[in-house]
This record gives C-alpha cells, structure tokens and sequence, in this order.
C-alpha cells in the first residue's frame, strides 16, 4: 500500500509514517462481509489480495451484483462512509481478503493534519469517479459480450473465480446467455 501511495509523488516521509501508523490490517474470509446494507460504513479499505462484489437487493428480491473490486484498489460504502447514514449496498468477499483498514476519523485526521492528504484524497475520489463513470458508459455502450471481453482482457484470472450467477448479475444477463457468450469466445 505504501508503494501505491508513494506512486503518486504526493506525499512525503512524514505523510507515509502517519498513515501507517493509522492503518488496521484485516482479514476476511470467502463469503464475509465487508459492510452490510442497512449499516454505516465507518472504514475505507485497500485490498492487498483477494476481491469483493458489491450487490443491492432489488424490489422483488433478488441480488444485483453492480460492481466487481480486485486487489491493489479501495473499497467503502462510499455514500454511506461520506454521509455516515445507512448503507443500502452489501460488500461480499468472493475470496479469501487481505487488507488495511483505515477509519472515518483516521481519513479525517489525515486531511486535517497533513495538506498533502487532502490532495491525494483529492485524487483518489476523482479515481473513483472516474471508474464509475467508465462503467456506465461500458453498460450504456457496450454490449454483454464486449463487457465480457472487457473483463476477460484485464482480470481474466479473476474470471475463473467468480460464481457465474455473480458474474451473470454483473453483466446483466442471464447465467444461460452469459454461458453463449463464453462459449462464443473460447472458439
């Protein structure tokens, strides 16, 4: 994580020993979750191994799986960890997760104390705006097949891992045309 941050050329020597000082290692195993809907998330993560989903329930029940995160990114309940109200998304680990925790009120030491935080907090939120974005171009321009291929092409180790009804729910299909479409790539 320090070597993620020092890419940057942000912070310096001082900046990187606050945060880790602040920093909680934590482990998760497959199936665990990071946040549940209906709770407020008080924690940012870095993942340094493993992957998460994130899902909503839809209105007559069923999982929606919106949001796939692989290792070397942050994961939050971002609305939820901003506002400190409930959040209505769950954050499931597809894997085994290692990774550094960091509090609501350690961020907020950290912007508070350091100027150089509040700019790299500064570039990580456009980040993820940015990736939101970009994923809403690529479901609003981009057809299932080409969003598998998306993800074939940048995480395909990943690809093996995750359940196909998940996987499925991600692209927004059925697990029946998402096994066509894997079928159609392979040959």
């Amino acid at each position: 994580m320090k070597e993620y941050f020092k890419s940057f050329n942000i912070l310096n020597a001082e900046d990187l020993e606050l945060l880790e000082s602040l920093l909680q290692p934590k482990t998760l195993k497959k199936g665990d979750f990071f946040i549940k809907a209906g709770s407020v998330c008080k924690e940012v993560a870095f993942v340094s191994s493993g992957f998460f989903r994130s899902f909503y329930l839809s209105s007559s029940g069923e999982e929606v799986t919106y949001c796939l995160m692989f290792n070397h990114s942050f994961i939050t309940a971002y609305s939820s960890f901003i506002t400190q109200t409930p959040t209505e998304e769950n954050i499931q680990a597809l894997a085994d997760v290692e990774m550094m925790t960091l509090s609501k009120k350690a961020v907020e030491q950290l912007e508070n104390t350091r100027s150089n935080w509040m700019k790299m907090m500064k570039i990580l939120a456009e980040r993820e705006y940015i990736n939101l974005e970009k994923r809403i171009f690529l479901l609003q321009r981009e057809n299932a097949e080409q969003r598998y291929k998306n993800l074939l092409a940048n995480y395909p180790e990943y690809l093996k891992l995750i359940p196909l009804n998940y996987l499925a729910s991600y692209l927004g299909i059925t697990q029946r045309h998402l096994s066509r479409i894997r079928k159609s790539v392979t040959n």
